[in-house]
């Protein structure tokens, strides 16, 4: 999984029953934050105004490597703003 915002590829869990149409999202309304880079879906967005974020991938991965706990300290922060 690739975080479009720095570059990073992060090594993640992935369960792909489903996946989010990335055209049934406005862009306008949605920053698309991550990208599957062996399918291309889109594994993560957040909302431009409000206080939501959703990835579509396991981010503690565990056990294993800790690339995505970033995303639960940006959570708390939604929480808290």
């Amino acid at each position: 999984m690739k975080d479009l915002r720095n570059g990073r590829v992060e090594i993640t869990a992935q369960n792909h029953g489903f996946a989010v149409d990335p055209d049934s999202l406005r862009e306008s309304d949605v920053e698309f934050t991550h990208i599957n880079l062996n399918d291309q879906t889109l594994e993560g967005f957040r909302h431009r105004s409000e206080p939501i974020i959703a990835v579509q991938y396991h981010p503690e991965a565990a056990p294993g490597p800790h690339d995505s706990f970033y995303l639960f300290g940006d959570f708390v922060r939604l929480l808290s703003s």
